[in-house]
């Protein structure tokens, strides 16, 4: 650490998670001299790695005694160091980028979405009711499936010490972190990935978020066994999705595979993994005569399924 482009980075990666690219572009260095520091930092036990198709991202350690050690190094720098402010308006103009990026696939998509948006509540209609039943019970952990813009992690980030975020989609990736950036959101690590092969072990997880993810899957009961074999003792997951509806178009023109789900379906999903729902909420589309009703199931893992 007391070298002074590894120090650099540790500040860097502080504020988020970032590729070799982002970094060669803030220190102004050339690639293979910041490969090797951080080579040497992940041997030092301080930073951790992961690929993501042909790009790798780094993080800062996830262990809290080696945390405690940088983050304890790190708040006695002072933040008027003349190189940390150069770095920090640099990392600035990096993102920039990645959010011009993002907004050019966003709007590319931004009709769709909105189409589909106009025919249930508001989304701060639903966020709300999501917030109510959630709670402010403090997590260590929150895992959000299908995490397309960040959303949901934005809306919980200060619920937990950290946030996982997957998704299949790299272009929706790139606005998630765009997004998070935005909002000032360091504890969340962004993976390509499927809800059928998660980036986490079994009984790690504290909190999980389903939003409107299961109906675009074949086979949603067997997504929501892969999250509940995820949660530990007392966690909890919240399914946000469609209640059954006969809109057959999104079928043919969105690719729903699946027009909702009733209550009862959901359920005995949800109890058939061990968990027991706590809480429903049910949001209606409004004042459209057909419209989507959003529904918000809550269930958590009792100590016993453990």
């Amino acid at each position: 650490m007391a070298e002074s482009s590894r120090l650099r980075i540790l500040l860097l990666l502080r504020q988020g998670e970032m590729t070799v690219s982002d970094l060669t572009a803030v220190l102004e260095q050339s690639q293979p001299r910041v490969s090797r520091h951080l080579k040497l930092l992940m041997e030092a036990g301080l930073i951790g790695r992961y690929q993501e198709g042909a790009w790798a991202y780094f993080h800062l350690v996830e262990d809290d005694a080696m945390r405690s050690l940088c983050d304890s190094l790190l708040d006695r720098l002072s933040q008027a160091d003349m190189q940390a402010q150069s770095d920090r308006e640099r990392l600035a103009e990096v993102r920039d980028a990645h959010a011009s990026r993002a907004a050019s696939y966003f709007a590319a998509n931004a009709a769709e979405w909105d189409r589909i948006r106009s025919l249930h509540a508001p989304d701060e209609a639903v966020e709300e009711a999501l917030c109510a039943v959630i709670g402010e019970r403090q997590v260590e952990t929150l895992l959000d499936i299908g995490t397309g813009t960040g959303r949901m992690i934005t809306l919980l980030a200060s619920l937990c010490r950290r946030a996982i975020g997957i998704d299949p989609s790299r272009e929706m990736l790139a606005i998630a972190r765009s997004r998070l950036e935005e909002a000032g959101i360091a504890n969340a690590q962004l993976r390509q990935a499927s809800v059928f092969d998660l980036p986490v072990g079994k009984a790690s997880v504290d909190l999980v978020t389903i939003h409107q993810v299961l109906h675009y899957l074949d086979q949603p009961a067997r997504a929501v066994k892969a999250v509940a074999a995820a949660l530990r003792p007392e966690g909890r997951m919240a399914i946000i999705d469609f209640q059954s509806h006969d809109l057959e178009f999104l079928r043919s023109e969105y690719a729903h595979l699946r027009l909702g789900f009733s209550d009862r379906q959901m359920t005995d999903w949800l109890h058939g993994e061990g968990l027991i729902v706590t809480h429903r909420r049910t949001i209606a589309p409004g004042h459209r005569e057909q419209g989507l009703t959003v529904h918000i199931w809550l269930a958590e893992k009792p100590v016993e399924a453990s």
